[in-house]
């Protein structure tokens, strides 16, 4: 009976070690790799960056004959690094889009969030929109993800950001929460993790985007068209072994975690759980880019002409299309074809 039990018992774990196993391509051999390294950039980390971050940890790049070299670089930084060539992937937002406005032949191949987690805050007793009138709200990058929010929703109150509310920019959201914590600004808008951080202090959510359905393509993968011309095979590796960070981040909770924690520092069990619920509700295991998202970019942009561009020429969806098919229908069975 006993030798039964324990028969049971490492069957059971066979099972749940052969399901965090990224599965095989059923159309045959892996693609070979043009080159065995790729320079990364992401914009920060928390849990929109957690599939790739663990991924690597993982090793699920570099079992496929490629090594991942991630860096954290702002947005401004990392689209000039694209542009030089010093940065392979652009694993990020709106920059992207900015680049290719400007002249730069920047492209999406792949969008690995494209469901807002901003969150509006307001220092207490400010509840409102409109209640941020004449005041300063604390934000990341210009042109990121928070300045397009909140041009958005300046706009449908009759409001302009600039003349009725200045943005106060930063390097990233982590910045922009110690300038709100000290007073130093009226508003906040952030991601996670920084957006638990202000709940747990109980300051008043003004506006939550999730919430509002709002799809901002951030974090996307960005390369430079020439790059992925080049380095196809390359690039659907990359893709393929992220999914393999997206499946093991919702199969291995626990493993999720640990990484999330070592990641962005996280200690408080609390905060930590719920930035990985977070990033749960976004992750996309069908990763084709929307064309919606981008024309939202465009819409709010200060470029001359720019709400008149096509949103088709920001990215190319050849790619990710080859790796639903013939690995992510696979991984996901059911939820992607």
């Amino acid at each position: 009976m006993a030798e039964r039990l324990i028969q049971r018992a490492l069957t059971t774990v066979l099972l749940l070690n052969l399901a965090l196993l990224p599965v095989r391509n059923s159309h045959g051999a892996e693609p070979k790799p043009e080159r065995n390294r790729l320079e990364v950039a992401i914009a920060a980390t928390g849990p929109l960056y957690l599939p790739i971050i663990l991924a690597n940890e993982a090793g699920y790049f570099s079992k496929r004959g490629v090594t991942i070299n991630i860096s954290i670089l702002s947005a401004t930084a990392s689209a000039q690094a694209l542009l030089s060539g010093q940065v392979d992937i652009y694993q990020g937002g709106t920059a992207t889009i900015h680049a290719n406005v400007a002249g730069s032949d920047l492209i999406y191949i792949a969008s690995s969030v494209d469901r807002s987690t901003l969150v509006l805050f307001g220092q207490k007793g400010l509840t409102t929109f409109d209640n941020l009138g004449g005041k300063s709200v604390a934000t990341t990058s210009v042109g990121a993800f928070g300045e397009i929010a909140m041009r958005k929703s300046a706009r449908e109150r009759g409001m302009e950001i600039g003349k009725d509310i200045k943005l106060l920019y930063h390097k990233g959201p982590a910045d922009a929460l110690s300038t709100f914590l000290m007073g130093n600004a009226d508003g906040l808008i952030v991601t996670p993790p920084q957006t638990e951080m202000a709940r747990g202090k109980g300051f008043p959510v003004i506006i939550d985007y999730f919430e509002k359905g709002l799809k901002i393509i951030g974090p996307g993968t960005g390369v430079a068209r020439s790059f992925m011309q080049k380095n196809p095979n390359t690039l659907k590796i990359f893709l393929m072994g992220y999914l393999d960070g997206v499946k093991r981040c919702l199969d291995d909770p626990a493993y999720a975690r640990k990484i999330l924690a070592q990641s962005s520092k996280i200690t408080d069990a609390k905060l930590l759980d719920e930035s990985y619920q977070e990033g749960v509700k976004v992750w996309n295991k069908d990763m084709t880019v929307d064309p919606e998202p981008i024309k939202l970019v465009l819409e709010q942009s200060t470029v001359p002409k720019a709400s008149g561009l096509d949103p088709k020429r920001f990215y190319d969806n050849s790619l990710i299309r080859e790796v639903n098919r013939d690995y992510a229908s696979k991984l996901f069975p059911g939820e992607v074809r």
